[in-house]
């Protein structure tokens, strides 16, 4: 991680990833499972974004892939939980996407295991990126 201080860039794309995870929470909460999912999974991006910016010098490229966002950031050890979560960005929000009614296809397992991938994500990106 570069010295200094942390960009306000990546400090708003880490705020607005907390602030995802805590709507994803409380979607799990009241049983809205795709709904969180999606959420986990966008929580996911910007704090991947936010250590992108902090890593790099620049704000990150376009795009929902998780997996070829955490591969820019050698992110090896959470690679397993960006493939748990990068189907979500379109199968917990298009029926066409998921051949069927996202908001009947999920269950509580499958919200919870995206909670617990998004956490790992961000406590790793926490570590390595420096943000509060």
């Amino acid at each position: 991680m570069p010295s200094g201080e942390v960009r306000e860039e990546a400090l708003d794309w880490w705020r607005e990833a907390q602030h995802n995870l805590r709507q994803a929470r409380k979607n799990f909460e009241i049983e809205e499972y795709s709904v969180s999912a999606f959420l986990c999974h966008q929580a996911a991006e910007k704090a991947l974004k936010a250590l992108y910016i902090v890593m790099k010098m620049r704000l990150p490229p376009r795009g929902h892939d998780l997996v070829k966002l955490g591969r820019l950031l050698d992110a090896g050890e959470i690679i397993d939980e960006l493939k748990i979560l990068n189907p979500h960005y379109t199968i917990s929000m298009y029926p066409n996407a998921a051949n069927t009614i996202p908001s009947e296809l999920y269950s509580r397992e499958m919200a919870e295991r995206c909670i617990r991938a998004v956490e790992k994500v961000m406590q790793w990106v926490r570590s390595v990126g420096g943000l509060p």
